[in-house]
């Protein structure tokens, strides 16, 4: 019995979704005295980055192709059955939630998303999971033999390993997909919502998309991501891979900073998991001074500047 990791890559290179996969994969392996097993597809990758972060073997599948769900989810259990994996790994993210349900189908298992704490052994096998967009947590008990576990992003910390692990190649190939991909178009450039740990968004109250310099100025220094609202990317001000909430990205990051946003409903459930929350608006009785741990009631026109050389002091 082992553990599997999914190690997900992204233009050719792990993120940081992948490290905490597999650090979470180490300690649930440790658990249960077994030991944990990375599977990477793909090219271009320092495979020896998984072993600081806890895998001790690593299977590489080198393949050119672009990611399909159904072709993956296959090799990964076919790779599950090399390695006798009864549980595998995965990371939360728009990958993972597209692989998890197709390979715990394959496997017959047991599936959990949105995972944001270790399982519990003592009593059969619970894990912790967000439900209602971030507002509650479920305790599930994962009944069957095999488990397909996909975890929140920014739910662990990083464990590292002194030990660069072991890589080998296996027999399985990528096989052919029933999907085609006729384009894939990608905002470069910009640090991803999902795994920022800093995010600065607008909404509104910036009045128009002439006056984002400061968010981004902002941003850049304090090495975070830009996100906004719902009706910023409506009107266009902004590109609707920055929309927030619960039609847009969900996001858990360290720290939010909401300037401009009233914090209706619907903007709440894609960031109310952040583990610090700012918010900046000139009405007090904005809904999202009540989410919030940090209030600054004002003009953002007036704070965000003094932010700015705040941050650059």
């Amino acid at each position: 019995m082992s553990v599997l990791v999914f190690a997900e890559i992204s233009d050719g290179k792990f993120k940081k979704a992948t490290f905490e996969a597999v650090s979470y994969g180490r300690q649930v392996a440790d658990m249960l005295g077994t030991e944990v097993v990375a599977l990477a597809i793909g090219n271009g990758v320092n495979t020896a980055d998984l072993g600081q972060y806890g895998a001790q073997t690593t299977i590489h599948i080198a393949s050119s192709e672009s990611f399909t769900p159904d072709a993956y989810a296959v090799a990964a259990n076919a790779v599950a059955n090399e390695v006798n994996a009864s549980i595998v790994i995965v990371s939360n993210t728009y990958t993972g939630k597209s692989i998890s349900p197709r390979l715990a189908q394959l496997m017959g298992a047991s599936l959990a998303t949105n995972v944001v704490s270790l399982p519990n052994t003592t009593q059969g096998f619970v894990v912790k999971r967000g439900v209602f967009s971030g507002k509650a947590f479920s305790f599930v008990d994962l009944q069957r033999d095999k488990k397909v576990i996909a975890i929140t992003p920014n739910s662990f910390e990083l464990a590292t390993f002194d030990s660069t692990g072991t890589t080998t190649s296996s027999s399985v190939s990528l096989g052919s997909s029933g999907l085609s991909i006729t384009a894939v178009n990608k905002v470069t450039g910009k640090i991803p919502l999902t795994e920022a740990e800093v995010v600065v968004s607008g909404g509104r109250g910036m009045k128009g998309p002439e006056n984002w310099h400061m968010i981004e100025e902002l941003a850049n220094i304090l090495g975070a991501a830009t996100a906004c609202s719902k009706p910023v990317s409506d009107m266009e001000w902004r590109p609707h891979s920055e929309h927030v909430g619960q039609t847009g990205i969900t996001i858990k990051p360290n720290l939010y900073i909401a300037i401009g946003i009233s914090g209706a409903i619907q903007h709440l459930a894609g960031v109310s998991s952040s583990k610090v929350i700012v918010a900046i608006n000139k009405d007090p009785e904005a809904p999202f001074f009540k989410a919030a741990d940090y209030g600054i009631v004002g003009d953002a026109f007036d704070i965000l500047p003094q932010l700015i050389t705040a941050a650059k002091n």
